[in-house]
């Protein structure tokens, strides 16, 4: 038997033999990526209807600076008034102050790179499907070298975990004009919590969690933390694009709720006591 050489052929952008539709998930995770970007980017320029009753929204949270025109972010803001020092030039939102963390987490993340590669970067499309460059070497240059700061984006994520739980918190107290504080159970109340209770399956399910736990010990038992948190990250991590879809979807949904009650758009269902 001869040994020969089999020359591989180089596929062009899209060309595959597959006969299944393996084009439906990339263009869904496209539509749903750029929908969620597009959303974000406009509701962190508005820096207005981000605030209702005890409800924050959580695209601004937390409120480092508020405009001083706006009491109910006031009520909100760590830091008080907009500082006399910002720029006049440049645009000012709460929100643009903050995003670039959990924005950098998520961008960063395992699976969403994976997802984003695919559908906005074709390289490749799908498996066994052409890609449009041929020339990938590793993450070890600009800009996919920002890709390896994902474990670092990791603790902002954890620290705004905190933020938002204590924002569910609030979000079941309000403090009248009056100043009189009162227990305020609402539609809103039940939003913000279940945002942070699927940011936490996101978050904790976190590749670089799993292995800041327990992916360096050769026996997990013998780390520090033990085998019960390592099993916990490992149970959320299985389900880790689910949480990734359910979370984004759902603060996005977050938003838009605090929006559409703080215009009076829709009337949020509380009692009051």
């Amino acid at each position: 038997m001869s040994d020969g050489v089999v020359p591989l052929e180089r596929r062009g952008l899209g060309q595959t033999a597959r006969v299944d539709a393996w084009w439906v998930q990339p263009l869904v995770v496209f539509l749903g990526l750029t929908a969620f970007i597009a959303y974000a980017t406009w509701a962190a320029f508005q820096n207005a209807h981000y605030t209702f009753g005890p409800y924050l929204s959580p695209f601004y949270s937390p409120v480092l600076w508020a405009s001083a025109d706006n009491a109910g972010a006031l009520h909100h803001a760590w830091l008080g008034v907009q500082p006399a020092w910002w720029p006049g030039w440049l645009p000012f939102s709460p929100a643009l102050l903050i995003l670039p963390f959990p924005a950098g987490f998520r961008l960063t993340c395992y699976y969403y790179r994976g997802a984003y590669y695919k559908s906005h970067w074709a390289s490749p499309l799908s498996c066994t499907v052409g890609k449009w460059q041929q020339g990938y070497r590793g993450e070890h240059a600009l800009p996919l070298l920002l890709q390896n700061a994902h474990r670092y984006f990791l603790y902002a994520a954890l620290a705004f975990i905190l933020i938002l739980s204590w924002d569910a918190i609030k979000s079941f107290y309000h403090v009248d004009e009056d100043g009189q504080g009162h227990v305020w159970i609402g539609v809103g109340s039940f939003v913000l919590t279940l945002n942070v209770i699927l940011l936490s399956g996101y978050t904790f399910g976190c590749h670089s969690l799993r292995h800041l736990i327990g992916g360096g010990c050769d026996e997990v038992s013998k780390c520090s933390l033990g085998a019960g948190p390592y099993h916990c990250v490992s149970a959320l991590n299985r389900r880790h694009m689910l949480w990734a879809w359910l979370s984004l979807i759902w603060v996005a949904l977050s938003d838009v709720y605090v929006r559409m009650c703080s215009v009076g758009h829709w009337t949020d269902w509380h009692v009051v006591f």
